[in-house]
């Protein structure tokens, strides 16, 4: 993807892949409150990171298609 203001500033892969090991920290467990809410905290800013991947991937689908980017979201 081009770089552009918009685009964020890790991979997808990456992001979701760092998503996928907090997740597992955090469904293991023994982690203190403040190690758990901190890994809570990246995980939701890594979510945001891949949904920000998604939607432009979904824009440029629908771009190429001749869609507007509702529609290419109407199931």
């Amino acid at each position: 993807m081009a770089e552009n203001p918009q685009t964020p500033e890790i991979p997808y892969e990456q992001a979701r892949d760092e998503l996928i090991s907090v997740v597992q920290k955090l469904e293991v467990g023994g982690t203190s409150l403040d190690e758990s809410i901190a890994l809570w905290e990246r995980g939701e800013v890594l979510a945001g990171i891949c949904q920000q991947w998604l939607d432009g991937a979904r824009s440029r689908l629908a771009a190429a298609a001749g869609l507007d980017a509702e529609d290419a979201t109407d199931d």
